[in-house]
């Protein structure tokens, strides 16, 4: 297989899987009422069109793996790149597509801390996913 077309596919994956660590920590926070004792109006029911655009999109975000960075901490790394979706949730998906207020405060004054948390789990999950298949990031 073409080495690009690999890597893209094993970056891909590795997202998938950090999607998948994300979404059902969200869930089991909501399900088991952390969330609401945060003041924190998220509690998602785990269903399977829920998951599926959640995956997909941790895959996206997975596509910053491909981007040249020194080799180092799989932690640093993992951070770093949890930004990314942070930006775009608190800056753009909360206040312009779901009308919650800029970085969500309409959904409680801990929602931020709330996705850079679930966000930093989805870029190590990633990493570690990464490392685990041998994939050189």
């Amino acid at each position: 297989m073409n080495k690009l077309a690999r890597r893209l596919t094993m970056v891909f994956s590795a997202g998938c899987f950090g999607g998948l660590v994300n979404s059902l920590t969200l869930w089991f926070l909501g399900a088991y009422g952390v969330t609401a004792d945060m003041g924190i109006k998220i509690a998602p029911d785990l269903t399977a069109s829920w998951l599926y655009g959640r995956l997909v999109w941790g895959g996206l975000w997975g596509f910053l793996f491909v981007l040249p960075f020194p080799r180092g901490s799989v932690l640093l790394r993992g951070l770093l790149f949890s930004l990314g979706p942070s930006v775009v949730q608190l800056l753009v998906v909360f206040p312009h597509v779901a009308h919650k207020g800029l970085m969500g405060l309409r959904l409680g004054v801990l929602t931020p801390v709330l996705v850079l948390f679930l966000n930093a789990l989805w870029g190590i999950s990633t990493m570690l996913w990464l490392r685990f298949i041998n994939e050189k990031v």
